[in-house]
């Protein structure tokens, strides 16, 4: 049985996230601790599964503070010092939901997860009647709110003076990033900003697409720039004044850039994934700081494996302020970038990042064939490109003297191996590199 995907228990209500699981999942969980926090998002299934949960760490002898509906962020805040479990399935679509588990503020480790998917097949966790847990109800949003708006008070040089669309989607964003940016002295226009679980307006996932609203929007009216989240606020996509996505990795070379000026660690650190951009390097290099990198979805492995002091972590859309707390965080990255952008300006802030051409491919691939064609692949793919210097600890990365790249790594939730690029030639070079993962899926199969 696996469980978790590369960002927790994910998948449809009917199949895979069922009242039935949600409640083994939480008596799996109530072994690890006394105490638990448990929260949930807008979606039309999430309060009954967040009950299944809080009734499966009860039965296991924990005790839930029930803080209800709130960004996933800020239930990782509410996490600090114990044990945490939010019922959210992020930007999939309404019919899904999933489970993410938390530990004194950061995402559960492999080693974690795995501990609790075998407790699951197991199927023995209940304790004795006498010794299951209670319940009682919190609340955490306007706390999380003021911490959040505190911390980035200190990014900026005193109250905002901008105007920002936000376009929370009718997800979590609804209940903190408005309410942030606000109490931060910024004119907001806020769209989408009701919670409802059937996402009437747009899909969870913000993407060019789906922005569209609020990219016309933008153009349209006096905003500096507008912000997209998705279903539980952990993820962010900026919008410039002319209506168009800034490129996520831009948006995370600006914040890596400015995390590492401000640091006074003798060693700064920026931990990102192996598909993001070569521009982050640059950036980071630039402000005397360095880049380790780490799989997807393993942000909170790669703070702790680090050496050196993390200043910031993130891959594409997702942030962790490591000043702020061990999680990703939205809500903290919409109100640091308002403040950077109202300071700066964002043409400014933009102008320093080399914005080289970078495409994102898909190859059809059966899960069962994804090893031999990685394996494939990691001799396939050197010996075509042999002047490039070549990394296969998360996939197949190629870097090449010109400093463009390329990476090939299997989906850890689809049926494809994903192509990354970045170079001046970069519809060349994807061309390239798909041919020989189709020829290498062809033989796998």
């Amino acid at each position: 049985m696996e469980l978790f995907g590369t960002a927790g228990i994910r998948g449809t209500v009917a199949e895979t996230v069922t009242p039935e699981r949600a409640l083994r999942v939480g008596q799996a969980v109530g072994r690890d601790g006394a105490e638990f926090v448990v929260g949930f998002d807008g979606r039309v299934t999430s309060p009954a599964l967040a009950a299944a949960v809080e009734a499966g760490i009860e039965s296991a002898g924990g005790s839930v503070v029930r803080i209800g509906q709130c960004p996933t962020p800020a239930l990782a805040y509410a996490s600090q010092g114990q044990r945490g479990v939010m019922l959210t399935a992020s930007h999939n679509p309404p019919e899904d939901n999933g489970i993410k588990l938390f530990v004194d503020g950061s995402e559960y480790d492999r080693e974690a997860e795995a501990r609790v998917e075998e407790r699951v097949a197991d199927g023995d966790n209940a304790a004795e009647w006498s010794a299951w847990g209670d319940t009682e109800r919190a609340t955490v949003l306007d706390k999380y709110r003021d911490a959040v708006a505190a911390y980035a008070a200190d990014h900026g040089n005193g109250p905002l003076d901008v105007t920002v669309a936000v376009d929370c989607g009718n997800g979590m964003g609804s209940l903190a990033t408005p309410q942030v940016l606000r109490a931060l002295g910024a004119d907001v226009r806020a769209l989408e900003a009701s919670v409802d679980g059937h996402f009437p307006a747009r899909q969870s996932k913000p993407t060019p697409e789906s922005l569209a609203a609020l990219r016309s929007f933008v153009a349209d009216t006096d905003a500096a720039f507008g912000i997209g989240h998705d279903g539980d606020a952990d993820r962010i996509v900026i919008v410039d004044a002319d209506g168009d996505v800034v490129h996520e990795d831009t948006v995370l070379a600006i914040l890596a850039e400015h995390y590492v000026r401000r640091s006074s660690a003798r060693d700064p650190v920026v931990v990102t994934t192996p598909n993001a951009s070569g521009r982050i390097d640059e950036r980071v290099d630039e402000a005397g700081g360095r880049v380790e990198r780490i799989r997807l979805g393993a942000l909170h492995e790669g703070i702790a494996a680090a050496e050196g002091s993390v200043v910031f972590a993130a891959e594409p859309w997702k942030h962790v302020h490591t000043g702020f707390g061990g999680w990703i965080d939205g809500v903290v990255s919409a109100a640091v970038l308002t403040a950077l952008i109202d300071d700066e300006g964002l043409d400014a802030l933009r102008e320093p990042v080399t914005e080289r051409p970078y495409r994102k491919h898909s190859v059809d691939c059966p899960d069962e064939h994804k090893t031999a064609t990685m394996e494939r692949l990691a001799t396939t793919l050197p010996e075509t490109f042999p002047e490039a210097a070549v990394e296969t600890e998360y996939g197949v990365r190629l870097t090449f003297p010109d400093d463009s790249w390329t990476l090939v790594r299997p989906s850890g939730t689809e049926p494809y191996v994903r192509v990354y690029a970045e170079s001046d030639d970069v519809d060349d070079l994807v061309e390239r590199v798909a041919q020989i993962v189709e020829q290498a899926v062809t033989t796998a199969a």
